[in-house]
């Protein structure tokens, strides 16, 4: 008998046939990625030109007033030219002076002459009329020489002080307005130096803003801990209806609370009235105007950030974690602080985080509630900006908020780890 064996076996498949396949299909894949990736980059594209107009470019643009100094160069260009090439020793030649005066009649009949003279005054508040003065008075027809004929004008132009400060000031970018901003000036002699503590200004306004700030992130997590507590633990129904109270105050404007909280604490407000009522006090207290109508008002308005922050995490934690430590004989308050409350710090990380960044920057508060004696450093840019029009000096200042909170970031981030917190 014949057997016949018939072979179900195949050829291998060509290798190189096999690599091709799967490298189109690599290829493919990552053209569909890309393909994905830019679709989603233009529909973001708006939103991201938005931010860049309206939010990133305008702060870049006062930071940088920081250190630039356009007034003095761009109005009296000449004059700026020749003190660069000035050594800073005794009075300048007979041709910067020459120059000066012709900067100076040019500037004045542009009507730029104001401009340059209040940059000036930042140095030396007489630079003002100085400019002015010279500017009315410079004759028609030059001199044989402007040197002795400027100095007959206004003697203060034969000092070496006027002719230091106008060679500082041609330079660009300057340091002068971030120094301004931590109370230091620059001495005849060039050495950078404080200033007397009776002139110091805003050093004492960052150090109140930081104690403001940190003030107000404690009584908001001692307030708001509590609350986060009860809304996660009450049951759905109740927790809702309480969460809504929470809630309601980010739909009202933050002026009109904190005009709300100006009725409420002024001496003849609804809070003394009623302690009066009581026969809890026998005069007024004074809560507004001072330190601690600052504190109640941004207290009130910061604290829905740390009850939310709280309760996001709150809500993730497991009610058994404490049931079993009561069963192994821990005392309610034991197992609470100590297997609760662990469980919970990630959100206190993040809510003090948030509370505190959101207060140094308040400014509508403190300016009402607020006395001579609380200002933050927010209200002293805005006055810059709005009364001194000093942009660079806001700028000096705004600067040194954005590092110091950029400090307090990644000093935070390294204690805690921010970035593994749980904002919901």
């Amino acid at each position: 008998m014949t057997v016949t064996v018939t072979s179900n076996l195949r050829e291998p498949a060509d290798a190189s046939t096999g690599s091709g396949s799967g490298a189109d299909g690599r290829a493919a894949y990552a053209r569909t990625r890309r393909r994905a990736s830019a679709q989603a980059l233009l529909l973001a594209l708006p939103l991201l030109l938005f931010l860049l107009a309206t939010f990133i470019a305008p702060i870049a643009i006062l930071l940088s007033r920081s250190v630039e100094n356009r007034e003095v160069p761009v109005n009296l260009p000449a004059l700026s030219q020749a003190l660069k090439a000035w050594n800073g020793e005794g009075l300048p030649d007979e041709h910067t002076f020459a120059i000066l005066a012709a900067d100076m009649r040019r500037a004045s009949a542009e009507g730029q002459l104001g401009t340059v003279a209040r940059r000036l005054n930042f140095y030396l508040p007489e630079f003002r009329s100085l400019l002015m003065r010279t500017a009315r008075q410079l004759p028609e027809t030059a001199p044989p020489a402007w040197k002795p004929a400027l100095i007959e004008l206004d003697p203060r132009w034969g000092t070496h002080d006027i002719w230091r400060i106008l060679k500082r000031s041609a330079v660009s970018p300057t340091p002068d307005y971030l120094l301004a901003a931590v109370d230091a000036t620059v001495t005849p002699d060039g050495r950078v130096t404080a200033l007397p503590a009776d002139s110091s200004v805003f050093i004492n306004a960052f150090a109140r803003t930081v104690w403001i700030s940190a003030s107000v992130t404690l009584l908001c997590l001692v307030l708001g801990y509590p609350v986060a507590y009860l809304l996660a633990t009450l049951p759905a129904d109740k927790s809702n209806r309480l969460m809504l109270l929470v809630i309601v105050p980010f739909w009202t404007s933050l002026l009109v609370r904190t005009t709300a909280w100006y009725v409420l604490l002024q001496p003849g407000g609804v809070i003394n009235s009623l302690l009066m009522g009581m026969g809890l006090v026998s005069h007024p207290l004074p809560l507004l105007f001072n330190r601690t109508g600052v504190l109640i008002g941004i207290t009130h308005i910061l604290l829905p950030y740390m009850i939310l922050a709280i309760y996001s995490v709150m809500k993730s934690v497991s009610p058994i974690y404490m049931r079993a430590a009561q069963s192994l004989g821990a005392h309610p308050v034991t197992a609470f602080v100590r297997i609760y409350v662990p469980q919970t710090l990630p959100g206190v990380g993040a809510g003090c985080f948030l509370v505190f960044v959101l207060a140094l920057g308040y400014y509508i508060t403190p300016a009402l509630l607020g006395g001579a004696g609380d200002e933050m450093i927010s209200q002293l840019i805005a006055a810059q900006t709005n009364e001194q029009l000093n942009w660079g000096l806001a700028g000096a200042l705004s600067a040194y908020l954005v590092i110091f909170t950029a400090v307090f970031y990644f000093v935070f981030n390294r204690l805690v780890g921010i970035d593994r917190l749980r904002f919901g």
